[in-house]
C-alpha cells in the first residue's frame, strides 16, 4: 500500500469514529429542542461517515492494478467517489430546503439550551479539525477525494457556526430555525456543486493549465534543443496515472527516423520530468 493510500484509509476511518459521535450527540439534543436545523445539522454530520466509507471502497478499487480490460488502471475510482460525494451533498441539501420551508410554514420555533451550545461548539472545533487533517493529507497525496472530504467536514463546521448563531437569536425571533435549515442547505448546496463540478471536469478531460505548458516547453527546449512547436495538449488522469496528448510541428523534409527520435524524445521529458505519459503525433510545419 503507497503512501497516499495509506493517508487516504486513515482520514477515512478518522472520520467515520468522530461522524458517528457528533451524529448521536447532535440527533439528541435536536430532538429535546425540536429544532428542525438542529436535527438537519445531524444528519449532514452522518452523511459524512457514508461519504467517508465512499472514500475508503473509491481508495480500494483505486489500488488495483491495470488489467486487459482497464489498461490504464483504476485510478478514476477516486473521481467517481469524489461525484457520488457530491451527489449525497446535493440530495441533501434539497431535503433541508423541503424541512426549513416546512417550518417557516408552520411558525413553529425550537427551545435551545446550554446542552445545545456546548454540542454545537463542540462539532465547530471538530468538524475544522477533521477538514484540516483532510486538507493536509491532500495536500500530501493530490488525491479529489480526500479534498471532496475535506470541504464535507468544513461545510459540517460553518453550518454549525450558522446554527450557534441562531441559537442566540432563536429565542427573539420564531422564525430563525427555519431560516438556519435554508442557510445549511444552500452551504450544502454549494458544496456540492463545486465538488460535482470539478471531478466531472476531470473525468472528462481537460485542458493544459498556461503554466504547465510554459514549463514543458522550456523542458523540451532545453532537453532537445530545438523548438518542436508543441501544441493542442491534453490531459488524461487516472488516478495516479496521467496520460497526455499533444502535436508537435516539424519541418516537411525531415526524415521519418528524426520525426520518431524526437517524438521519442518529447515522450520521455514528459515521463522524467512530469510523470506523464504521452503520445505525440507529428504534423509538418505549415499545416
Amino acid at each position: 500500500m503507497t503512501k497516499k493510500h495509506k493517508y487516504i484509509r486513515a482520514e477515512g476511518w478518522i472520520s467515520i469514529v468522530c461522524n458517528i459521535l457528533l451524529f448521536v450527540a447532535k440527533y439528541w439534543v435536536g430532538v429535546l429542542t425540536g429544532s428542525i436545523a438542529i436535527i438537519a445539522d445531524a444528519w449532514h454530520t452522518l452523511t459524512d461517515s457514508v461519504s467517508s466509507i465512499i472514500v475508503l471502497i473509491g481508495n480500494k478499487i483505486s489500488r488495483k492494478p491495470a488489467d486487459d480490460n482497464h489498461p490504464f488502471g483504476h485510478g478514476r475510482a477516486e473521481h467517481i467517489a469524489a461525484i457520488i460525494i457530491g451527489i449525497l451533498l446535493m440530495v441533501i441539501a434539497f431535503d433541508f430546503v423541503l424541512s426549513g420551508i416546512e417550518r417557516l410554514h408552520s411558525k413553529s420555533s425550537a427551545i435551545f439550551g446550554t446542552l445545545a451550545y456546548v454540542v454545537t461548539i463542540a462539532s465547530i472545533i471538530t468538524k475544522e479539525a477533521m477538514a484540516q487533517y483532510a486538507l493536509w493529507a491532500y495536500r500530501k497525496t493530490d488525491s479529489p477525494v480526500l479534498k471532496a472530504d475535506a470541504w464535507h467536514h468544513r461545510t459540517d463546521a460553518l453550518s454549525s457556526v450558522v446554527i450557534l448563531i441562531g441559537l442566540f437569536l432563536g429565542k427573539y425571533y420564531w422564525w430563525v430555525d427555519g431560516v438556519l435549515a435554508l442557510i445549511v442547505a444552500l452551504a450544502i448546496a454549494k458544496a456540492g456543486y463545486d465538488i460535482l463540478s470539478e471531478e466531472i471536469r476531470s473525468l472528462l478531460g481537460e485542458d493544459v493549465s498556461d503554466e504547465l505548458q510554459g514549463e514543458i516547453k522550456n523542458a523540451l527546449l532545453n532537453e532537445i534543443g530545438t523548438d518542436v512547436d508543441i501544441h493542442h495538449m491534453l490531459i488524461h488522469r487516472y488516478g495516479d496515472h496521467c496520460e497526455m496528448s499533444c502535436h508537435i510541428r516539424l519541418p516537411q523534409d525531415m526524415p521519418l527516423s528524426k520525426v520518431h527520435d524526437i517524438c521519442s524524445q518529447v515522450e520521455k521529458v514528459l515521463d522524467e520530468q512530469f510523470d506523464i505519459v504521452a503520445t505525440v503525433h507529428p504534423e509538418p510545419i505549415g499545416e
